[in-house]
């Protein structure tokens, strides 16, 4: 992609004052640069410059509102970045504190890199106007994960015309294909972000809300280096345990070394891997699993030459929350000894490897291979997985095949081919899988969306893997249409229509459901975020409810959701969900319905305490019981989400969060599913019951460097279920007085680098 350079013809003097004072520089010697947040021309000589910033949401290509220059640089230390935003009075200036990998509406700019250039991975880095920031992987062309934090540098600054950001991206921040040319060919994407209205304008104009956005990036030439690092972090901790009144300590350590630009090696001994992070709470009596994601340090790091997903919600041949999850015994949960992980490329290849070991006799091994090549308008890779899980006498062996095709800038086609062969106490089962998406845009801001799942009955990948479920044949098409030129009276600054219709069998004949799906995703001129869906289901078979006991027959049922967002408008800012639906037996005779309120109050730019409340009905809620006995509840759920979030300072934060779950659940009537899936009523008891849930946490950390970080953690939970059943919102008030764990959690981690 060409660089242009725009002329703003009302652009404020301060603004020709900043590029007249870069283009004098050029004349002096170059000097290092310093990320101190003010940019020096002197420094930034010989950087080129983009300034052609177009508006991406709303997705209309127009120029931006307020004016942005950036300067990128590559010096030995790193990839520099320099933004300078032009933000006069008319527009307000967002002042909130941020934490870590924050999502909240505010001022800030965005560098995302492909070090590569073959639109397999690329790395963001994001900073607001208060210094915050946020970093992640960026995989599948669209697919963020913030889970990962890196060690980059970055200042902020500001003056009454506007505010600055420089930025310092190491390269040994990630691998990167070897070349023998003094340059090498990045593809960067630069933009900005106006808090006050959620205006994002962006060079190259490519967008995360298309089908293709790594592969938009627009390629760059800079001067080739190469940088190695090795990185020690020890940690170590000790923990207080007020319900069994005993005390423990631990150590270990993370190895990092990049010998070069092509290799990177990832290790760990004895990983802490819990207390410090707290995942929502969850009561699931599906029989599906819930997926959550991964925030431990060693998984996130560089995980994207892993990334191996389908279509099928969260799906992933490598769910690294295995490892480390639920012992096979089920006591406790498994414990690690070490994990090792080695990333790096060949020539046009790049290759990944990681392996895994747990202790004991119940410990499994995990090991994982992955190769990627990249063509000029395609990619092709392979991925195999293996864990062995002696408690069980079992070895499960999973081999994958993924291949990406961008025959135009108008296509992309993803196709997965999957097998699986598990060794089970000597039974050997094998089976396979096969999916293809594909995204095509067309003109005036209508998109099409093809997809095909087909999962084989025997098809098992979740010993390392994540699959909601096998035994279907799934295909959709969607249409969309965008409205980014709305009127400017209008309060909406862009609206995505979508409409879908489905249809999904499994692997005996039957059908699961035949759906339609119309959707709507709009933007608010004021930084708010609205999306309304409504889907419209068939009579079909649930054939996972009685957990292999046969079939149940279901009629036509229907859901509709809405979701409001309005971030920070002086001392407030809320979100609202709404749902309405029907189901179970007794299909759109019974309706249920749920809404959530959660109001967040700004004590400070600093401080800030919010309260949710959830509150839900299911009249006809099918739970399995054993067998093919099942019962329908009338369930009512109450919970209760509160906390705060105070930045003490860059470096310190103390972060409050609590929730609580209340379920009531008095039985409507008791069945027996038959042959040919029908609900029989039945007379066998069947018990009401509650469920009360409780999380807790309190953590203070302080960074003392990058990536080092002293925690001190005081945690509380429980979890109850009775077989009684109780109208007066007791299971909630009961929440609070759990205390199946207590624990008060002082860890220590420091990074040494050389």
């Amino acid at each position: 992609m060409e660089q242009q350079t725009e002329t703003y013809a009302e652009r404020p003097g301060d603004f020709r004052k900043w590029i007249a004072a870069i283009t004098i520089a050029a004349a002096f010697p170059a000097t290092a640069v310093e990320i101190d947040g003010q940019i020096d021309p002197q420094e930034w000589q010989g950087a080129q410059q983009f300034t052609d910033f177009r508006k991406v949401q709303p997705l209309n290509g127009e120029p931006a509102s307020v004016p942005t220059q950036v300067w990128v640089l590559a010096t030995a230390d790193g990839l520099a970045v320099a933004f300078r935003n032009v933000q006069p009075p008319s527009v307000p200036r967002t002042q909130q504190r941020v934490q870590r990998d924050f999502d909240e509406q505010v001022d800030r700019v965005n560098v995302m890199v492909d070090f590569d250039g073959d639109h397999r991975t690329g790395y963001a880095f994001t900073v607001s106007s208060t210094g915050g920031i946020y970093d992640a992987i960026i995989t599948n062309e669209t697919e963020f994960n913030e889970d990962w934090d890196g060690n980059w540098r970055h200042e902020v600054g500001e003056d009454e015309a506007g505010w600055t950001v420089e930025v310092l991206i190491p390269w040994h921040i990630a691998p990167m294909r070897e070349t023998t040319s003094e340059t090498r060919t990045l593809r960067i994407y630069l933009d900005r972000v106006v808090g006050v209205t959620g205006e994002r304008a962006a060079w190259p104009s490519a967008s995360f809300e298309r089908p293709r956005f790594l592969s938009d990036f627009a390629p760059i030439e800079v001067t080739s280096y190469s940088q190695s690092l090795l990185a020690l972090t020890p940690y170590v901790s000790g923990l207080y345990d007020n319900v069994e009144y005993h005390t423990e300590g631990d150590a270990g350590i993370d190895v990092f070394w990049k010998p070069n630009g092509q290799m990177q090696l990832t290790g760990t001994l004895n990983p802490d891997f819990g207390q410090v992070e707290s995942d929502d709470l969850v009561v699931n009596f599906d029989a599906t699993e819930t997926f959550i994601s991964d925030k431990r340090p060693f998984f996130t790091e560089n995980q994207g030459i892993f990334e191996f997903t389908t279509p099928s919600d969260f799906s992933q041949l490598l769910y690294t929350r295995r490892v480390g999850g639920p012992a096979d015994d089920g006591v406790g949960s498994g414990d690690i000894i070490a994990a090792l992980k080695l990333n790096g490329s060949i020539g046009a290849t790049k290759y990944g490897i990681f392996g895994a070991d747990e202790a004991d006799s119940v410990g499994r091994t995990f090991s994982a291979v992955r190769l990627v090549r990249d063509f000029s308008t395609q990619n092709l890779g392979m991925m195999l997985t293996r864990v062995e899980r002696p408690y069980y006498d079992r070895i499960a062996t999973v081999a994958g095949i993924d291949h990406n095709w961008r025959p135009t800038s108008r296509w992309n086609v993803r196709t997965r081919l999957i097998g699986s062969d598990i060794d089970d106490d000597g039974q050997s089962v094998r089976d396979g899988g096969a999916t293809i998406w594909a995204d095509y845009e067309m003109d005036h801001g209508w998109r099409q969306q093809w997809i095909g799942m087909h999962f084989g009955d025997e098809l098992q990948i979740n010993d390392a893997g994540y699959l909601q479920r096998n035994s279907t044949n799934y295909v959709h098409w969607q249409v969309q249409r965008r409205f980014a030129d709305l009127p400017e009276e209008s309060r909406y600054a862009s609206k995505d229509w979508r409409w879908r219709v489905s249809t999904s069998r499994n692997n005996h004949g039957d059908l699961l459901r035949d759906q339609f799906r119309m959707s709507r995703e709009s933007r608010l001129r004021d930084g708010s975020y609205e999306y309304a869906q409504i889907n419209i289901n068939s009579a079909g078979a649930d054939d996972l409810l009685t957990r292999g006991n046969g079939n149940i027959n279901l009629p036509p049922n229907f859901n509709s959701f809405f979701e409001y967002e309005r971030p920070r408008k002086g001392s407030w800012g809320f979100a609202v969900e709404a749902e309405v639906y029907s189901g179970g037996l007794e299909g759109n005779d019974e309706i249920g319905y749920s809404l959530m309120l959660e109001p967040t109050y700004f004590i400070s730019d600093a401080f800030n305490v919010y309260v949710g409340v959830f509150g839900s009905r299911t009249p006809d809620w099918l739970v399995w019981q054993e067998d093919n006995l099942i019962g329908s509840f009338d369930g009512r759920e109450v919970d209760f989400n509160a906390g705060f979030n105070w930045i003490i300072s860059p470096r310190q934060e103390l972060r409050l969060k609590l929730q609580a779950i209340g379920i009531n659940a008095p039985l409507n009537r008791a069945y027996r599913v038959d042959s040919s899936g029908d609900a029989i009523e039945t007379d066998e008891p069947v018990d009401d019951f509650t469920v009360s849930n409780l999380g807790f946490q309190i953590r203070y950390r302080y960074e003392l460097a990058p990536l080092s970080y002293l925690y001190i953690v005081y945690g509380r939970g429980g979890y109850a279920q009775e077989s009684v059943a109780d109208d007066s919102g007791r299971p909630l008030r009961d929440s609070f007085s759990l205390r199946d764990d207590e624990q008060l959690l002082v860890k220590l981690n420091y990074r040494f680098e050389w």
